[in-house]
């Protein structure tokens, strides 16, 4: 199974929440992504690619293989920080 996702990730639970409330009220994803997240992706827009099951630390995966397409998830807590998701695709 492969899936594509974008992210942004930050280290608090409150900044990830707040940009979670920016991205309801119609934030730019791509935008909010260059400017917040510390993940090298953020040039991208937070675009991951496309990625195997497995492949990323679990509660990442978790939320990519399991909840709901297009929908923004978060924050989701991993070793690296919060991310706020965004699965664009899974097959």
């Amino acid at each position: 199974m492969t899936a594509c996702a974008r992210h942004i990730l930050v280290k608090t639970e409150k900044q990830a929440q707040e940009i979670k409330d920016k991205l309801s009220n119609g934030g730019d994803f791509a935008q909010l992504a260059k400017k917040f997240s510390t993940c090298p992706s953020a040039k991208k827009g937070g675009d991951l690619g496309e990625f195997k099951k497995g492949q990323m630390v679990k509660a990442f995966d978790d939320v990519v293989f399991k909840k709901e397409v297009l929908k923004i998830h978060g924050p989701v807590k991993t070793r690296f920080g919060y991310h706020i998701i965004q699965t664009i695709y899974r097959n």
